[in-house]
């Protein structure tokens, strides 16, 4: 970054880190910081397989699962996977990061 960001988008990436440090839990937790499918894929539930294979090992473990969302139109997913919106994360010109929460939760035996 320091050889290819202008000093102002520098400046807003650094007061976008301290925000996003400021939601980031305490105590021990997953960190889910990419999921990403190839467009010509999305929408046939790659996305949420992968994020149930993630959530599988926090609800055994009893771990919380933390993540930040940078797309907006994924936020609904997340929530339907029990994450909770925190607040957001924003600076400067950076794009609206969305810090979100997930306490582990019992996993019906089928």
């Amino acid at each position: 970054m320091r050889t290819t960001a202008s000093p102002q988008s520098m400046s807003d990436g650094m007061q976008v880190m301290q925000q996003m440090a400021n939601y980031q839990p305490r105590e021990a937790h997953w960190y889910l910081p990419l999921i990403g499918i190839d467009p010509k894929h999305q929408g046939k539930g790659l996305g949420g397989a992968l994020l149930d294979h993630a959530l599988e090992i926090c609800d055994r473990d009893g771990a919380l699962a933390y993540l930040e969302s940078s797309n907006p139109r994924n936020v609904p997913l997340y929530q339907r996977h029990g994450f909770e919106i925190l607040g957001q994360i924003q600076f400067g010109s950076s794009p609206t990061l969305v810090p979100m929460l997930r306490r582990p939760q019992r996993r019906s035996l089928d």
